[in-house]
C-alpha cells in the first residue's frame, strides 16, 4: 500500500516544483492559480495548473503524504495510465464544481491538489473495500468526509475548498466505476453507500439549500 511508484514520484515532483516556484514567485502563483474571473475570461489553463500549486509547505505536505498513502492501491489494481486518468479527471472535476458554485464570484481563488488527491482516495476505497483509514473502514470514512464537505460548502467553513474536495471525490468515484464496471456486481453495497453524499448534494442543490 505504501510503495512509491514512479508515476507517483513524478506527480509529487511536479507538485513540489510548481509549488516551490509559486512560493518564491508571486506573479507565477497569481498567473496559474484558480480564479473565477480569469477562467471566465478564457484562461482555462488555470483549471489544471492550480492543482499543482499550494498555499504553503504544510498544505503541500498534507496533500502529498495523503497521495503517497493511497496511490499505490489504485496503481496496483488499475495500472499507471488509469491512475493518471483518475488523478487528472478528479483535479478537473473538482475545479469544475468550484467554478459552478462560485461562477458569479469573480474574486474567488483557490489552489491545491486536494481535489485530485481526494479522487484517488475515493478510488482506492472503491477498489479495496477492506481499506482502513485510522482504523475506520474506508467507505465509512469516505461517506463521512463528503458529508462534512457538504456541511462545509453550505456554511463556508474555513478557508477550504470543500466543493473542490467533493468534486474530486465524485470524479474519482465516477471514473473508477467506468474503468471497473464489475464493481456494480461485486461490491454494489459499497458503491451505493459511497453514492449517498452525492445524492444528498444533488437534492440540497435542487431545493436551493446550499446557499
Amino acid at each position: 500500500m505504501y510503495n512509491l511508484d514512479p508515476v507517483t514520484i513524478a506527480i509529487i515532483a511536479a507538485n513540489v516544483i510548481m509549488s516551490l516556484k509559486g512560493f518564491d514567485d508571486r506573479l507565477f502563483f497569481e498567473k496559474y492559480k484558480f480564479n473565477v474571473g480569469s477562467i471566465r475570461r478564457g484562461e482555462q489553463i488555470r483549471m489544471f495548473s492550480s492543482g499543482f500549486l499550494h498555499v504553503d509547505t504544510k498544505h503541500l505536505l498534507f496533500n502529498m503524504i495523503t497521495l503517497f498513502f493511497f496511490a499505490h492501491t489504485v496503481i496496483r489494481e488499475l495500472g499507471n495510465i488509469n491512475f493518471i486518468t483518475i488523478y487528472i479527471a478528479s483535479l478537473v472535476f473538482g475545479n469544475l464544481l468550484s467554478l459552478y458554485f462560485h461562477k458569479d464570484e469573480f474574486w474567488y481563488s483557490a489552489v491545491g491538489a486536494s481535489g485530485a488527491v481526494t479522487g484517488v482516495l475515493y478510488a482506492a476505497i472503491l477498489i479495496e473495500p477492506s481499506l482502513r483509514i485510522n482504523f475506520i473502514p474506508g467507505y465509512i470514512f469516505g461517506v463521512g468526509y463528503l458529508l462534512y464537505s457538504i456541511y462545509g460548502m453550505k456554511n463556508r467553513i474555513g478557508n477550504i475548498g470543500h466543493d473542490a474536495h467533493f468534486g474530486g471525490a465524485v470524479g474519482g468515484y465516477a471514473v473508477t466505476l467506468i474503468l471497473v464496471p464489475s464493481l456494480f456486481k461485486t461490491d454494489l453495497g459499497h458503491v451505493g453507500l459511497l453514492a449517498i453524499p452525492i445524492i444528498i448534494l444533488f437534492v440540497l442543490y435542487k431545493r436551493g439549500k446550499l446557499n
